[in-house]
């Protein structure tokens, strides 16, 4: 089961959602990768790897991290101000530079 959120800024009102589980993935037969979600049980029981979608709070970049693969720098800056979108609560925000993200208390999803 994974956990939907929102975030919010309080200057801007850029918001971002996010999940728990991130993108799960497995590799097909022709060696592409194919991402699997709830309710595909058959796809989530092949997956090999979670590709977690981060932002960097220095240029606002949103990009996966791969868990096969992790990095720790913003592929676009280099910047080493990168954080998991699930985890934005009280993160500056980097849009506007002046406001935090707050996670908004009318949305949330279980799926």
């Amino acid at each position: 089961m994974a956990e939907g959120i929102r975030f919010v800024c309080n200057n801007c009102s850029r918001s971002i959602e996010a999940w728990s589980d991130g993108n799960p993935y497995y590799i097909d037969e022709t060696g592409e990768k194919k991402y699997a979600y709830h309710p595909d049980h058959d796809g989530l029981v092949r997956c090999i790897g979670n590709d977690s979608p981060h932002l960097c709070l220095a240029c606002g970049v949103e990009f996966n991290v791969g868990s096969l693969e992790p990095i720790a720098k913003c592929p676009v800056c280099t910047d080493n101000v990168i954080v998991d979108t699930f985890e934005l609560e009280g993160k500056r925000c980097p849009y506007c530079k002046q406001g935090f993200f707050y996670r908004d208390p009318e949305f949330h999803c279980i799926s």
